[in-house]
This record gives C-alpha cells, structure tokens and sequence, in this order.
C-alpha cells in the first residue's frame, strides 16, 4: 500500500510542478523572488516562524513584490503599503477570495464561518449581518454602553487577580463579544459556551498550521479511508467537527430560548432570527453569529493589542505619565474616561495608534487569493496564487514612519511645522472587499480598555529579589500574534482611584 501511496503523492508533486513551470513560461514573468529548487521550489526557504521578518528581508532584494513557489504553490508577497492599494482595494474584484483548507474547511466546516468565506454571495450577505451591528462608527456608538460596562467589570477583576492580565482580558472579550452576538452574559468560572468556543479555536490553529495535514499539499488524500495506517487524522478531522457545531450550537440554542422565553437581550441573533424563514437562512445566522467571537471579529486580536498595551506602558514610562497627566487634566479623578472623551485626548489615542502600529497583531494579514489570471506592474499572476500583505512591513516602512523601530505616539500628533504621520489603522484591518467588519468596534474597545485602565493603574516592570524582571519585547509566531508571556505590576494609582475601580461592584449580579 504505501509504496503506491508514495509513488503517486511524487507523480502528483512532479505534475503540479510541471504544470506551474509551463504555465509560467506561456504566460509571462512572474514577479522576483529566490530561486528555488526542482519540483518542491522554496519550501527549504520558507521560515518556520515569524515570517513577515523574513519576507522584509527578502523585499530588501527583491523589491516590493516578490513571488515563491511551495510545491508548485504560487504565493507573492507585497512589502508595500501603496502596492496593497494598487492590488487588493484598486482591483478588489479579483483579489477577494481565501484560501481553500480541506481539513479546516472542507472536513471541519470553517469555510462558511467568518474570514474563510469565499468571495460571494454568502459572504455578502454575512458582511450585510455585520454592518447592522458594528458596520460604522453610528452604528459603534450605539454600542457604547455595552462597551464602558466591559471595560469597567475588566478593571474590577483587575483589581482582584492584577497577576492574570491575559485570562482578564480574554474574558473581557468573550463576555463583550458574546452578549452582541446572543444576548448570552458570561459566568465567571468555567464558563461552558467560552469552554466550547476555546476547545474549537485551538483545533482551528492546529488545522491551519502550515505542515499539520500532507492532504493540504495533496488532496487526493482525503479519498484515502481512514483505515489505512496513517490516516488516523481523518478520524481526528471528525472530532473537530462536531466540536466546531457544538461551538455554534450551543450559544445560538440559548439565544433562541430566551427569545422564545421573552426574556433574552437585544443582538445580533434576536434581532435577525425572525427574518429566518428557512433552514438555509438560519444556519448562515448561526455562523455569522459564531464568527462575532470565535471569528475574530474583534475578539483575539484586541486581546493582543489591549496586551501589547500593558507592556508597552510598563517599558515606556514617560509615555505612561504623560498618558495620565492629559487623562486627570482633561478628565479628572472623579470619574473614568469614556468613549465620548476620545476627541478630548489626544495623546492618549495617539498611544493606542503606536500600540497598534508597533505591535500588529496580524502580522501577514489573512491571505487573499487571485480569482483570475491578473498582469500588475508588467508581472504575471495566475489565478489561484496566494497573496500575503507583509503588513509588520508596511507599518515600519522608513518612508512612511520616521524612526519606525521606536516607540513615539507623537508620530500621530500634527503641530507647527509637522504633519501627523499616517493612521496605522489604514494598514492594520485588511485591504479591498475583506477589511475587518469588525473594526470600528475593535478600535473603540481599545480606546476604551486602555483610557480606563490609564486613569485607575500604574503599570511597571515587577522587582523580584531587588532585580527588576524585564519582558522579551517579542511576539509570537502564528495568524494572530500575542507578546509572549510577560510579568508585569499592576497596582492602583491611588485609594481614589481604588474606590473608581470598586464602584463597578455594584454592576455585579
């Protein structure tokens, strides 16, 4: 058995190969890249880890769009922000699709859940969902309350376990994005549906990691039953799917028992389940609703920026300071900022800006992939080829960032003589017909989180033993990236803001 399995995964690997060579002949050139070797082309190149540096470094060379081959996989990589422009919002129309993942997608099912959606239809419609809910920043503002109330209880648990900054925030955004999508209020321990939603987000990265499945290289394999010795991650695939429905099920359940209760809270399931007048109309409810949180729709990725926040006040303490002295000049310290204070401070927003810009959360972005043969700049790109947006690059781009290895949300303010630099949130929420529909929102808990926790905290570097403990300063690899794990002191500015923090009591059931 396996000898002919081996010999037709090579014809398989030789014909795709082949067919890319020729296909690239006929067509045209295609964009510059580093050579790579017959048939398997730069998978020995290609790096394991935080591969946006690689991709910088290799633009240096190569220039702002570069292509590789992986296996007779076209992927070009664009390290310019105006090429971006040029490519994925200018010719939108064919630069909208996603990859296509046959365990993650085909077997499991996420291909009809938030970014994998193809470009489409359904994907339309789904987008149409989200713009009801968070589409604007009118529409974000109606959501304002909901918004100061989570960042309130987040400064309360603070207060209470100041060592488990990640889990804090983790469940801040579950709570947040739960009760939009289902009107669904969080426990505080062991919560199930956050239970069910983290056990089928793992299995999703797992799926998506480059390497994990060889049928992604060769997907005749997935005709291959599972009986066959190694093929035991088809059973493994079963297990992810249902874990995935049980994720939607069981919020989208409860939503509809409230409903029929009378008892549930305005959202996003409430308000459109009534419309559902068949199956079909439902489900794409269902998944839509589900990708509010488990999709990122501005859950994962501002935990990472809220995070990347913290340790950046406590290894910039002039910025931290300077934070809080607009906070109680513009403010006070009666009361905590909110929303409707955003235009009132300046710095402290420009800080969120370098949070942002300096720790991008989605380092490489999401990939586009080409619906058609395209020609750019005199190059050839086939269809199907992968697009990546070096997006880590784009944000620290010389030409566009002075001194962009450095900390300085004075980048974002204009004064005599100086314009402010550009709006990393231009860059940081995607391109063309995919830009996050969630981030309006994600901006405003941002601001939020980290305006609150400015006004009641000081933020430092720990002593331990009379040393100080200092961080990493670096990410992790992956999608979406998270400082690695760092310590860090947490403690009340004052016993007035102590009391600010403690009044959010009150709001507990």
């Amino acid at each position: 058995m396996w000898p002919a399995l081996i010999t037709l995964v090579l014809s398989c690997t030789v014909f795709l190969s082949l067919k890319s060579f020729l296909d690239e002949k006929r067509r045209g050139r295609l964009p510059p890249g580093p050579r790579g070797w017959p048939l398997i082309g730069n998978v020995l190149d290609f790096p394991t880890t935080q591969q946006w540096k690689t991709f910088a470094q290799w633009g240096e060379k190569w220039g702002p769009l570069m292509s590789i081959s992986l296996l007779g996989r076209r992927m070009v990589i664009i390290n310019s922000a105006k090429v971006a422009v040029e490519m994925l919002d200018k010719k939108s129309t064919i630069y909208s699709n996603r990859p296509k993942f046959i365990v993650a997608g085909e077997m499991v099912g996420w291909e009809t859940i938030g970014s994998m959606i193809q470009y489409g239809p359904r994907y339309r419609d789904t987008r149409r969902l989200y713009s009801q809910l968070m589409g604007s920043r009118e529409k974000v503002n109606g959501l304002k309350s909901q918004v100061e109330l989570a960042s309130r209880k987040f400064l309360l648990r603070l207060l209470r376990k100041p060592e488990d900054l990640p889990a804090q925030l983790r469940l801040m955004a579950a709570s947040t994005m739960l009760m939009l999508a289902y009107g669904y209020t969080v426990q505080e321990n062991e919560d199930p549906i956050v239970k069910a939603v983290e056990i089928a987000m793992g299995e999703a990265t797992r799926a998506l990691s480059p390497g994990a499945f060889l049928v992604e290289v060769f997907p005749i394999l997935k005709h291959v039953p599972e009986w066959v010795p190694g093929f035991a991650w088809k059973k493994e695939a079963k297990v992810m799917k249902r874990n995935l429905q049980n994720m939607c099920d069981m919020p989208f359940e409860f939503a509809k028992k409230q409903m029929a209760a009378g008892t549930d809270i305005p959202n996003l399931t409430s308000r459109n389940l009534p419309s559902c007048t068949d199956p079909e109309r439902e489900q794409l409810l269902k998944d839509a609703a589900s990708a509010i949180y488990a999709g990122k729709c501005g859950s994962d990725t501002t935990v990472s920026s809220i995070t990347s926040f913290f340790l950046a006040m406590m290894c910039y303490p002039e910025v931290q300071r300077r934070a809080q002295e607009e906070i109680d000049t513009i403010i006070g310290t009666d009361r905590l900022p909110t929303l409707a204070d955003r235009d009132s401070l300046p710095y402290v927003s420009a800080v969120c800006s370098e949070v942002m810009r300096m720790f991008v959360t989605v380092p490489t972005g999401f990939p586009h992939v080409l619906s058609e043969d395209d020609v750019h700049d005199g190059h050839y790109l086939p269809k199907d080829t992968f697009i990546i947006a070096n997006i880590w690059q784009f944000c620290r781009d010389s030409a566009t960032y002075a001194d962009p290895f450095v900390f300085n949300p004075d980048r974002f303010l204009s004064s005599e003589g100086k314009v402010a630099e550009p709006d990393p949130r231009k860059l940081i929420f995607g391109f063309g017909r995919r830009v996050c529909p969630g981030a309006d929102f994600a901006d405003a808990v941002i601001f939020e989180t980290c305006a609150v926790s400015l006004a009641v905290y000081n933020v430092s570097k720990p002593i331990k033993d009379g040393v100080t403990v200092e961080p990493s300063m670096e990410m992790t690899s992956g999608v979406i990236v998270h400082p690695e794990p760092f310590e860090v002191s947490i403690k009340p500015r004052s016993a007035k803001a102590e009391a600010l923090i403690r009044s959010a009591e009150e709001l507990e059931d």
